[in-house]
């Protein structure tokens, strides 16, 4: 498959979801809507339920305001963290373009961080506009706002507060990152992932809205005396009641649209053609592998591809597919292993950098000396290491689920011969020694008494040359952000590892006695990350399951 037809192929996945979500979000809207018109505003309402061209309009603005607010959901959403401008670089690029004939040029990287920021700009924007037209479309038919003469006094009584709102809201969601997709551990039926997300749509709903309501409250102080109206306190008890009950009913609107746009892009699609089709029985793989080399980085089309290949690779459902995976050739199986192993591969190399740096940078260790604990953990340019998590995980599990499959399903032996094993227990030792070494542990290679030759030749205790500094680099603090993500990261290898050693227990054991640990299950060329004897030291205690 082509570039251009993965590309294609992508585009079709996201508009077709982004469809579909649209869809579901104005079946739930609209019922939402009818309730609260019915239900819980006609108390305070003469006719709820005679129908008249301003309710009819009130309801075609309401669902609007609502589609543009999942328009602008869908926008800024992405599978991976991202970091935009700051206000001040955006300042500065401002009046750069202003007073600097011809403009400045701008790295690739910092146009793509002002889109960014950009794009939460126009989403706090959009729920401005979003909470001021959907307020209003609920609570003006209500007896309280439609008695307030002149008009103005409605636009300070409930525009002005609902605006505030808006804007609480889209700050609320930006500042959390709820942009983010979060792909669920356990995959489940779209319609039972939505209807266990709808208790706590309904406590977030009710937690911002009285959040709102207060900020709205306290500000709608300095709203001026000729767009405030005076009522009696009756009255005054009635506008509070309905403002909220129309605050909570939109919030708990955008909170199910939140949680039905996370069901709908993290849901499992299969890169797979029909089961029994041509393509199925000539190569089904193709599709999968397309996805997974020739889709944009980061991209939710990659994310889908990976967690395809994750199911396929550990799950009983659809064996045919991983048995096309250990073809007669070979080749399939080193592009999947080579997709699989390329994540933890810029992982290990990013964090050797990272600390490298860290260690020679004297300006980083005496301004990392001063700050606090929290501070240094916090620090961006190690917070971003970990920012493709979901993917080493996932790539992490795929290769070694692959490789103890390949112990009873490799009827041609693709995983010995390609010298594939090798490189995903290299890969993943690197790997695990980076993180641990990031997390604070030493990594300096030891002399027991088992690391001896075949000629019964004790090795030498030798040394990295690494110092015992990486405890200065992210600190002491377990419940940082930083060391959960370090401590998931490691835990997965490890138990990664195991699961591989745990398959080919015996043949290991016996390579250790011959000699032959390094060659069969190590590469001979110069790791990722530490060294040989490092690597080898590290397979003899997962050997002896003391790690």
């Amino acid at each position: 498959m082509s570039l251009a037809a993965a590309v294609e192929n992508g585009d079709a996945i996201v508009k077709d979801r982004f469809l579909g979500f649209l869809i579901w979000e104005s079946i739930h809207s609209t019922a939402i809507f009818l309730l609260c018109k019915s239900l819980l505003l006609s108390p305070f309402t003469r006719s709820p339920l005679t129908p008249s061209l301003l309710s009819f309009a009130a309801f075609i603005a309401f669902h609007l305001s609502l589609l543009l607010f999942s328009t602008a959901i869908a926008v800024i959403a992405s599978p991976q963290p991202d970091r935009g401008a700051s206000p001040w670089e955006l300042a500065l690029v401002i009046v750069k373009l202003v007073f600097v004939p011809g403009g400045v040029p701008m790295a690739t990287d910092f146009r793509r961080r002002v889109r960014i920021s950009l794009s939460f700009l126009l989403f706090v924007t959009v729920a401005v506009f979003s909470g001021f037209v959907s307020v209003v479309c609920i609570c003006w038919s209500c007896d309280c706002f439609t008695e307030l003469q002149p008009r103005r006094f409605v636009m300070g009584a409930l525009g002005f507060r609902a605006v505030v709102a808006g804007l609480f809201y889209g700050l609320y969601y930006v500042y959390k990152k709820r942009w983010i997709l979060q792909f669920p551990i356990i995959q489940r039926r779209p319609f039972f992932s939505f209807k266990m997300g709808i208790p706590s749509a309904i406590r977030q709903a009710l937690k911002l809205s009285s959040a709102g309501y207060l900020i709205s409250a306290v500000l709608a102080i300095f709203v001026p005396n000729e767009y405030k109206s005076q009522v009696t306190m009756g009255k005054f008890i009635v506008e509070q009641t309905v403002f909220y009950i129309g605050c909570f009913v939109v919030f708990f609107c955008w909170e199910l649209s939140h949680h039905l746009h996370q069901v709908v892009h993290t849901k499992r699609f299969k890169f797979a053609p029909p089961k029994g089709s041509a393509a199925a029985e000539t190569n089904p793989s193709e599709p999968l592998l397309a996805a997974l080399e020739e889709s944009p980085p980061k991209s939710l089309v990659q994310y889908l591809a990976y967690l395809d290949l994750c199911m396929v690779c550990e799950s009983n459902v659809d064996t045919w597919r991983r048995a096309a995976f250990f073809e007669e050739t070979g080749e399939t199986y080193k592009r999947v292993i080579a997709v699989c192993l390329r994540s933890l591969e810029q992982l290990t190399l990013k964090l050797g950098e990272g600390l490298e740096n860290c260690l020679s940078d004297n300006s980083f260790q005496v301004s990392h000396q001063l700050r606090s604990p929290t501070g240094r953990l916090t620090d961006s340019r190690l917070y971003q290491l970990f920012w493709d998590f979901q993917l080493c995980a996932w790539s992490a599990r795929s290769a070694a689920s692959l490789t103890v499959h390949s112990h009873m399903e490799d009827r041609f032996g693709v995983a010995q011969l390609s010298g594939s094993n090798a490189a995903i227990m290299s890969t993943f030792l690197s790997s695990l020694l980076a993180v641990e070494t990031f997390m604070g542990k030493k990594t300096n290679l030891q002399s027991p008494n088992y690391l001896m030759g075949p000629a019964g030749i004790k090795w030498a205790a030798l040394n990295t040359g690494r110092r015992d500094t990486p405890v200065a680099v992210t600190g002491k603090r377990k419940d940082s952000p930083i060391y959960s993500k370090a401590y998931s990261m490691a835990d997965i290898l490890r138990t990664s590892i195991y699961c591989i050693v745990s398959a080919f227990h015996d043949e290991m054991l016996n390579s250790s006695k011959l000699g032959l640990l390094e060659k069969d299950w190590i590469v001979t060329s110069k790791p990722l990350y530490g060294t040989h004897e490092l690597l080898l030291q590290k397979m003899h205690y997962l050997l002896k399951y003391q790690i």
